[in-house]
């Protein structure tokens, strides 16, 4: 019985040692998930529809769908003859009035020389002072509507707010357009947002302005950094469109991360992972702002 032992033995500190291995494995694991926090979500880009504030036909849409587009380009523009003939009538509208009241102001002038030596009626007089009134109200009136003819002018171009990709390329030049109609449907290049959700428990642990990491399904791609930006204060369940190792029917909040895009590669509904670090201080990250150049 005695050569029997010692194989016994061995085996029974083979198996035990196999188990501290598997929970040394366990712990450290677990140790190490508790400095990150994973999160799944997809990239939000916000969208713009430009169009224009009056109403006219098309003349030039110099973009096409997918073109780069950078800030205060010119993008679109509409026939503008009414506009710049509106524009010549109330100048000529504004001289007019402008020369009557010259005149009503020397009659004016003349009349109140006058009427203090009885040369003429206190009627003219007044007649003459309330010329010239009306005059002086006429010309306010019609240098605002010069103001608003510049103005409609003006409106029939349509630059870029910010920079950003032509997603829709809607009319074609040609087509008449009613106001606020649009003609472009521009993706928003920064910044970028990803819209994430945080489970109840981990609420706690994030925080406005906290640094994440964002990586996509590419490999070998680049890492994104970001920032939380937005944490809803309404718990919703799991979206089904998220996955996430979780169970769907766990309690989430929604979580907007800004995300610097200087490659402009994170696209529309792509998916995404979200990885924030609990090892950084409150008030360390820096916000860095999007930068599509």
């Amino acid at each position: 019985m005695g050569r029997y032992k010692l194989p016994i033995i061995l085996g029974i500190i083979a198996i035990v040692v196999i188990i501290l291995v598997i929970l040394g494995i366990v712990f450290f694991k677990n140790r190490r998930d508790r400095d990150v926090i994973t999160l799944y979500g997809n990239v939000d880009v916000r969208q713009v529809d430009i169009g224009f504030r009056v109403d006219g036909r098309v003349k030039a849409m110099p973009f096409e769908e997918g073109d780069f587009v950078p800030e205060g380009a010119l993008m679109t523009t509409l026939d503008d003859q009414p506009y710049t003939d509106q524009v010549l009538e109330a100048q000529a509208n504004v001289e007019s009035i402008r020369t009557s009241l010259m005149n009503a102001e020397s009659i004016y002038t003349r009349r109140t020389e006058l009427v203090s030596i009885g040369g003429v009626s206190i009627e003219d007089y007044e007649n003459a002072q309330s010329r010239r009134d009306v005059l002086l109200a006429n010309l306010k009136e019609a240098e605002a509507a010069l103001g608003v003819a510049l103005s409609n002018l003006e409106y029939t171009r349509s630059f870029c707010p910010t920079d950003g990709t032509i997603l829709t390329r809607i009319r074609e030049p040609g087509t008449v357009v009613r106001e606020a109609d649009p003609v472009y449907t521009l993706s928003v290049c920064s910044p970028v947002w990803i819209r994430a959700f945080v489970s109840e428990p981990d609420l706690g642990l994030v925080y406005p302005g906290m640094e994440a990491k964002v990586y996509t399904d590419t490999k070998d791609g680049p890492v994104y950094t970001g920032q939380i930006g937005f944490i809803s204060p309404i718990a919703e369940f799991t979206p089904k469109t998220v996955e996430t190792t979780q169970l769907r029917t766990d309690l989430v909040y929604r979580i907007r991360v800004t995300v610097e895009n200087p490659d402009r590669e994170l696209k529309q509904g792509m998916p995404v992972t979200v990885k924030l670090f609990l090892n950084q201080g409150r008030g360390s990250s820096e916000r860095r702002p999007g930068n599509c150049k």
